[in-house]
């Protein structure tokens, strides 16, 4: 029987790494992952994993305790993390994904990596068929415009994926993707929808004050009732859970021919 050469003890410095090894199968070779990696996989939370620092503050020590041949982290990256991480000495993938097909190359490369290039053709077409499917599903639909924001101080949008999420979804994204905003350039813009997806921040983003903070009374989004809490998970791990975050942007964009579903938000109320 042929030897197998690929990493038996991996680290995850970020959810979407070991997301997308549970989706591959080879979740039993993560040895190590963050505290984050547990809000959108579960599992992890079983099989005496050690607990590490993530991308943004990784430390040399842990990641060397943990014994791994492989480490993988993602943006965002501070210096002096990648500094730790590559004082490891450890075989190390970094991925830096801005847009879906991005996405589906780190998935390719992981399944790769593990030798599970197979596994990872079929979770890529199974992660494409749920888009398209539901992309067709909003065809000839009217198509209102979104403002996705992934941080609140300073006022960030959503990531490329997000945008071409909300585009399948049957949205126009306004604004540009991964950049700063002022309250008054996103008021300006007039969205129909406002869709808070903040980082770390769970569901708990405070819909009432940031509306009334902004002083976004009178915005159309506002006036309607339309502005939603999206779990920061769904939207913002770059692996193949985001399709339920496309069911959530689905739900928020077109309430009428998409259930509300887990991890979806409503501003309490329309006048705030």
């Amino acid at each position: 029987m042929a030897s197998d050469y690929t990493p038996q003890r991996v680290v995850c410095l970020q959810p979407s790494a070991t997301v997308i090894l549970a989706a591959l199968g080879r979740l039993d070779r993560v040895v190590a992952c963050t505290r984050y990696c547990a809000d959108v996989c579960p599992e992890v939370r079983n099989g005496g994993r050690s607990i590490v620092a993530d991308s943004w503050t990784a430390q040399g020590q842990q990641i060397l305790a943990a014994r791994p041949d492989l480490v993988i982290a993602a943006v965002p990256y501070q210096e002096k993390a990648l500094v730790e991480i590559l004082k490891a000495g450890v075989r190390f993938l970094g991925l830096a994904p801005k847009t879906l097909a991005d996405i589906y190359a780190d998935i390719a490369t992981i399944a790769g990596a593990v030798g599970a290039g197979e596994r990872g053709e079929t979770v890529i077409a199974n992660m494409q068929r749920e888009i398209e499917t539901l992309g067709a599903q909003v065809k000839g639909k009217k198509r209102p415009r979104v403002f996705c924001e992934e941080w609140g101080k300073p006022l960030i949008a959503s990531q490329k994926w997000v945008a071409e999420l909300v585009e399948v979804a049957g949205g126009e994204f306004v604004g540009e993707p991964g950049g700063q905003s002022s309250a008054e350039s996103v008021l300006a813009n007039a969205p129909e929808i406002v869709v808070a997806a903040w980082c770390g921040a769970g569901d708990r983003v405070p819909l009432q004050k940031i509306v009334r903070d902004r002083g976004w009374q009178e915005m159309p989004a506002v006036r309607a009732g339309r502005v939603y809490c999206i779990r920061d998970e769904l939207l913002n791990t770059p692996a193949p859970t985001l399709v339920h975050g496309l069911r959530a942007l689905a739900s928020a964009i077109h309430p009428d021919a998409f259930p509300q579903p887990e991890g979806l938000r409503c501003i309490a109320e329309a006048r705030v």
